[in-house]
């Protein structure tokens, strides 16, 4: 089976593509922005298809594909510096994805497996009641809103034309190589820098790459994934003050945390005007994936401890 790989240069391509090329029954393409300097495995075929838009042309990577795997997107940014966000995660999330998709299904693709994220359902759950495919949505910010919007896109377009779609929602993936506020934590337990974090009892809910690109596998030749949305997660959900301490373990370091009260770091923060990074760090978010674990018979293959050893590696050394 011909599979394309869309943003395979990424955090999760890279990991997805190199699972892929340790099947035999997959023969792997991805798309690229530009070609690639380095190699993106063994007998990986890259197609250059230039920025995402709604004229981006998939015409020559789609030729002979059966699936799709559909990583490339916008990502969410700390830092936004766009003139007018809203404007360009859709160009880049709605209109490339629907762009793809459409000439997916002229093209005879059988299957389409949309990346999505759990911030269509919204940044926080009250505890205990975590997120499920038939929570409404509620997305805060434009990356959540295009995101939802492709999906609502993308199920109409499958709808019509019988293109197969699968969409995925993880929360935050971690794993060797993740960036931003994971990796922030990491290089403040590896270097031994109190954390006021020891007294959050929150929970919330990660994945791990090698899960996540696990489950992605699972997806493309799995029947049973025809036309579903499904939650992703590692399936144990953690507090903020027990991740540390788990992390601070895999790097066989001590975890030096302060117990710091939830509400006076958020007072904090909110006086330097950092309240919505805290609230990250101080709030719920749980996501319940038992749909894909009973619909597909799937189990997340690492544990929760094995995959933080394999993130923070690179920190041990």
């Amino acid at each position: 089976m011909k599979v394309l790989v869309t943003g395979a240069t990424g955090f999760v391509g890279r990991a997805l593509l190199a699972q892929l090329c340790t099947q035999t029954q997959f023969n792997v393409r991805a798309a690229v922005r530009q070609p690639a300097a380095e190699r993106l495995g063994p007998h990986v075929e890259q197609v250059p298809v230039g920025n995402l838009g709604a004229d981006t042309d998939w015409s020559t990577a789609l030729k002979g594909v059966g699936v799709v795997v559909h990583l490339a997107a916008r990502v969410h940014v700390m830092h936004e510096h766009s003139d007018d966000p809203i404007q360009a995660f859709r160009q880049a999330n709605v209109a490339a994805s629907m762009r793809l998709a459409h000439m997916a299904a002229q093209a005879g693709v059988q299957r389409l497996i949309y990346m999505s994220s759990v911030k269509v359902n919204g940044e926080a759950t009250p505890l205990g009641q975590p997120f499920t495919e038939t929570t409404p949505p509620a997305p805060q910010d434009p990356y959540g809103t295009s995101k939802l919007e492709a999906e609502q896109g993308l199920r109409h377009l499958a709808h019509t034309t019988g293109l197969q779609l699968t969409i995925l929602r993880p929360p935050l993936v971690y794993g060797p190589g993740v960036r931003a506020n994971f990796a922030s934590l990491a290089r403040a337990v590896a270097h031994g820098i109190p954390l006021p974090l020891g007294s959050i009892a929150n929970q919330r809910s990660l994945v791990g790459i090698d899960n996540l690109v696990d489950l992605i596998t699972t997806c493309i030749t799995h029947p049973a994934a025809a036309n579903q949305i499904l939650m992703a997660s590692d399936n144990e959900d953690l507090s903020t003050t027990a991740l540390v301490q788990r992390m601070a373990l895999a790097m066989q370091r001590p975890a030096r945390l302060l117990p710091i009260p939830a509400w006076a770091l958020l007072a904090g923060a909110s006086l330097l005007g950092k309240k919505s990074s805290v609230q990250r760090l101080c709030g719920n978010l749980q996501v319940d994936s038992s749909k894909a674990r009973s619909l597909l018979g799937w189990t997340p293959p690492i544990s929760v401890d094995e995959g933080l050893r394999r993130a923070v590696a690179e920190y041990r050394r």
